[in-house]
């Protein structure tokens, strides 16, 4: 029989932390700012295929030489592919910059596939569309909840996810990682892993109610996390292998992606187990919360 794990012994200390992360998050967001991509800011994209492996190096080297710093240059698919990603509102400084490359492209020239204009005004209605769209999403969920288990569980399961988002944005805005729309999905993919992780935990909770009839509710709350651990770390693991993989061998494109993943996992985690079950306990959950409600009205007997 597989021993019980008091992981609500620590929950005043795993509170400390939860609140530490959290407010040091909030300060590097609010106090760095997010890193927009030009997905959110506007800007030009343009992609090159060299007909050798390209030097990324040196082709930045080229751009600040022909004037443009801040050009971002990335490795894209094939080594013979780049992209270069520039911020501006002109319509025509993509083929200025794919123009000034092919000037400078001695013993290895490259011939331009696509160039790439989003304004800033596309920018701006992407940005807010995703945050509107991360906000519907927490509200959805909450409601889920609400009907399949009951309104404790839902809360407790926000203030979970809540804590993921926050985390892995803060930590993004502290490195000033690109924030683009795939880092953006990514933080949605976080939402949808955490909430997995806790409705598993949540579940194992209520129907405990049932057959642990005489154990507090933090007894229950260690049992059922206990019980389901195995499944858990099995999850996590495998996913962040695979994620692993893919922040080593995606290429800079998905680096941002892979390490908002990366994080989310791991704050996805913790939260189900150190969160969200001490939500359950802070709305004092019971069993009596699990029963529905029982009609008052009495049956009218038609009988003459």
């Amino acid at each position: 029989m597989l021993r019980t794990i008091n992981f609500m012994g620590v929950r005043n200390v795993a509170f400390g932390i939860t609140v530490l992360l959290t407010v040091l998050a909030l300060f590097s967001w609010f106090h760095k700012g997010l890193n927009y991509g030009l997905d959110f800011t506007g800007g030009t994209l343009i992609e090159l295929t060299y007909e050798k492996p390209a030097d990324v190096a040196k082709v930045r080297t080229q751009l600040v030489e022909s004037g443009y710093h801040d050009a971002i240059v990335q490795s894209f698919g094939a080594t013979t592919d780049l992209l270069v990603r520039m911020p501006g509102e002109d319509p025509q400084l993509g083929h200025q910059v794919a123009e000034a490359l092919l000037k400078v492209g001695g013993d290895n020239p490259a011939s331009v596939k696509r160039v790439e204009f989003v304004g800033p005004q596309v920018g701006e209605e992407l940005r807010d569309q995703g945050g509107l769209g991360m906000l519907m999403a927490l509200v959805g969920i909450m409601i889920y909840l609400a009907f399949r288990f009951q309104w404790k569980f839902g809360v407790g399961a926000i203030v979970s996810l809540i804590h993921d988002v926050i985390v892995t944005v803060g930590i993004l805005a502290y490195f000033q990682i690109t924030f683009d729309l795939t880092v953006l999905a990514a933080v949605l993919a976080i939402i949808g892993y955490s909430l997995n992780d806790t409705i598993v935990v949540f579940d194992r909770v209520r129907e405990n109610f049932r057959v642990l009839r005489k154990a507090t509710l933090i007894d229950n709350i260690n049992i059922s996390t206990t019980q389901t651990l195995l499944r858990t770390m099995a999850t996590s693991i495998s996913t962040l292998l695979a994620i692993t993989a893919l922040m080593v061998f995606g290429g800079d494109n998905l680096w941002g992606f892979s390490l908002a993943l990366f994080i989310g996992v791991l704050a996805g985690t913790y939260s189900s187990i150190y969160i969200a079950n001490v939500v359950l306990i802070w709305l004092n959950l019971s069993s009596e919360d699990l029963i529905p409600p029982v009609s008052t009205d009495k049956e009218v007997d038609d009988r003459p």
